[in-house]
C-alpha cells in the first residue's frame, strides 16, 4: 500500500514529536493549518476532536457523542443518530506555539455522507486518519487512504480506543502491515 506523501503514527498532543513534520519541505511555514479528521463510522473522530479542543483549552468540558452533547455535533439529526453528518470546523491554538493556528475539520465517517467528507479534502493541509483500535482497518479506511493519496494530502495515522479489549492485537497487525513501507511509526 503506497502511502500519502508523509505519514506517521503519532501522539497528537506531543508538539515536539510532530512539529518538524508540519513544516517539512515548506519555504514559508504556514501559521494557519487546516487538518481534517477522517475515519470509518464510530472510529472516534468527534471524540478525538473534543479531546483536542479540551486539551488545548478551547472548550471547558468534554462532550460525548453518545450523550448527545458533543461540541461539534450541533445538528439535531446528528445528536439524535449519534453520528456526524456535516463536516464541522473548530480552531485550536497550542500553548507551546501561540503563533500557529490550527483549524480541525471533523468529517462524517458514515459512507452515506462520503460526499460531505470528500468536500473537505480540497482545503486540507494535512489529514489525521483515525483507525479504531478495536475494529482495525476497515474497507472505508482503505477508501479514505486512496482518496488522501489521490489528493496528495500528507497524512498522520491515529489509532484510537487503545484502552479497549482487542486493540493491542489490532495495533500489532497494523504495525506488521506497515513494516517495510515508508510510514514512520512513533
Amino acid at each position: 500500500m503506497k502511502s500519502p506523501p508523509f505519514c506517521a503514527i503519532i501522539n497528537l498532543l506531543d508538539y515536539d514529536t510532530w512539529k518538524g513534520a508540519f513544516f517539512m519541505g515548506r519555504k514559508n511555514p504556514a501559521k494557519n493549518i487546516n487538518i481534517g479528521l477522517l475515519a470509518h463510522v464510530d472510529a472516534g473522530k468527534t471524540t478525538l476532536s473534543e479531546a483536542l479542543l479540551y486539551a488545548t483549552g478551547q472548550i471547558r468540558a468534554l462532550g460525548r457523542v453518545d450523550h448527545q452533547d458533543a461540541f461539534l455535533d450541533t445538528d439535531a439529526q446528528e445528536r439524535a443518530r449519534g453520528i456526524t453528518i456535516f463536516s464541522k470546523q473548530a480552531r485550536l491554538r497550542l500553548n507551546s506555539e501561540p503563533s500557529i493556528s490550527i483549524t480541525i475539520l471533523d468529517t462524517p465517517g458514515h459512507v452515506d455522507f462520503s460526499a460531505e467528507m470528500e468536500r473537505t479534502l480540497q482545503v486540507l493541509d494535512y489529514a489525521i486518519l483515525v483507525i479504531s483500535g478495536t475494529d482495525g482497518v476497515q474497507g472505508h479506511t482503505r477508501t479514505l487512504w486512496r482518496l488522501l493519496r489521490h489528493y496528495n494530502i500528507p497524512t498522520f495515522l491515529f489509532v484510537n480506543k487503545m484502552d479497549l479489549p482487542g486493540a493491542e492485537e489490532n495495533l500489532k497487525r497494523l504495525k506488521k502491515h506497515l513494516k517495510g513501507t515508508d510510514i514512520a511509526v512513533y
